[in-house]
């Protein structure tokens, strides 16, 4: 790689000459530059972004951290991020493995968005102390470094449960998340407490993944034991859309034997037959929040930890228990939760 010495040398100045010349310094005269910067072209020169770095502190790029890229969500999450990034005059790298965190104690980005469940928080916090500044918006950390931007999760969750039980539901699935998810543990912790206040309310926790393949596996386990009307509350849209989609191939019709709501109102809820209930917020102002947080606290400027409300969006996948009931074989009528 061609370094600032080989262009001294070829141009028979110093290396401090170099320098001025290609940062656009008055201590050197348009001849000298000129001369310089041709000699630069030649030697195709490109400036070393980490040694820059190093010198200034700062790289004017921030990094976002992700577990996993798929799904509607982080479209929108990462647009309302780049949004207020490039207007702020900084660019936006999107992360992902544990080979790539090495990015922020190294430097190479001036701060960190975090959603990704592979950061453990003791690795934050010891970023944290070293000063670099980080955003987290999947868990509860306080650091003067480190600043929440968190979705409500309880108040999603308990929306979806009353919804369903104000339609008259005494019997709930409960379609989790991953083990480890923040937020799959937030909204279950506020299942469990609207489920305590109401003594006749039964729920039962199907483990999911987040994923549609899991809302089509809690779907063949409700087919399997189905005795009579329930809801279901799935944890996201995604594997909202899973269960109905293999519930389309069963007996049971959704809105009327089995009533379904979701969480996060993605786009394709639109599209799905009878629309699907959900819980709505802007991923698009998580996201710009986020990086406005971030882009403050880097300037030591101070800030509070932030909250994204979420609202209720019915759907005519709620509609209520149904007297019409379909029987069903029931392999085993005592089972009750399903682990996958």
């Amino acid at each position: 790689m061609v370094s600032i010495k080989d262009i001294a040398k070829k141009a028979g100045v110093s290396i401090s000459t170099v320098s001025y010349a290609l940062n656009g310094s008055n201590k050197v005269t348009d001849e000298t530059r000129s001369k310089i910067l041709v000699i630069a072209k030649e030697l195709n020169y490109v400036p070393n972004a980490a040694a820059r770095t190093l010198k200034k502190r700062e790289s004017r790029i921030l990094g976002v951290f992700l577990a996993d890229f798929s799904g509607d969500v982080y479209g929108d999450l990462l647009t309302g991020m780049k949004a207020i990034c490039n207007a702020q005059g900084y660019d936006l790298i999107v992360c992902s493995g544990k080979q790539s965190h090495r990015m922020l104690p190294e430097r190479m980005i001036d701060g960190a968005i975090i959603l990704d469940h592979t950061f453990s928080s003791e690795e934050l916090m010891q970023y944290a102390d070293r000063g670099h500044k980080i955003v987290v918006l999947d868990r509860e950390l306080e650091h003067r470094n480190i600043n929440q931007v968190l979705l409500d999760n309880k108040a999603g969750a308990t929306l979806a449960m009353e919804y369903l039980i104000e339609h008259g539901h005494k019997k709930i699935y409960v379609v989790t998340g991953p083990e480890g998810s923040f937020d799959s543990v937030q909204r279950l912790k506020a299942v469990r407490q609207v489920a305590e206040r109401q003594a006749d309310v039964e729920w039962i926790e199907i483990v999911g993944d987040f994923e549609k393949s899991g809302g089509e596996r809690a779907a063949d386990h409700i087919i399997q034991t189905y005795a009579g009307p329930a809801a279901v509350f799935c944890l996201n849209d995604e594997m909202a859309i899973g269960l109905c989609d293999r519930l389309a191939d069963s007996e049971l019709e959704i809105g009327k034997q089995i009533d379904v709501i979701g969480f996060d109102h993605i786009e394709l809820t639109n599209y799905v037959q009878p629309k699907l209930a959900s819980i709505d917020y802007s991923k698009r102002k998580w996201g710009a929040l986020a990086a406005e947080q971030l882009i403050k606290i880097i300037a030591g400027e101070p800030v509070d930890h932030e909250r994204i409300y979420v609202t209720l969006v019915e759907g005519e996948s709620v509609t209520g228990p149904n007297s019409a009931q379909v029987r069903l074989p029931i392999p085993n009528a005592n089972e009750r939760a399903v682990s996958y």
